[in-house]
């Protein structure tokens, strides 16, 4: 599929994209070529094949949310370069 420089301007003009005048014909190319795939794409017969949303059937990738025990303060402590009353000494931030 053809497309012209002046479609190509008017699609960056609406993308807000500033494109140098010497690019347009190289992006009027590859934009053709896309849309020429596209076309190859639509020929293929998908009847039968049902609709997907995503490339595999994984659902949920997380791990099960169990309760798990907490981290000593002691410990967590222990490598601090300040600390005072059981929490961390930091530089104040205004």
């Amino acid at each position: 599929m053809k497309i012209s420089k002046e479609e190509v301007l008017h699609v960056a003009h609406l993308a807000r994209l500033d494109i140098d005048e010497t690019d347009v014909d190289r992006f009027a190319g590859q934009i053709g070529t896309i849309l020429d795939y596209v076309d190859t794409l639509k020929q293929v017969d998908t009847a039968g094949v049902p609709a997907t949303s995503h490339a595999i059937t994984l659902t949920n990738a997380f791990r099960e949310d169990e309760a798990q025990g907490h981290l000593d303060p002691q410990d967590a402590l222990a490598n601090a370069p300040e600390k005072d009353d059981g929490a961390f000494t930091v530089p104040r931030v205004i």
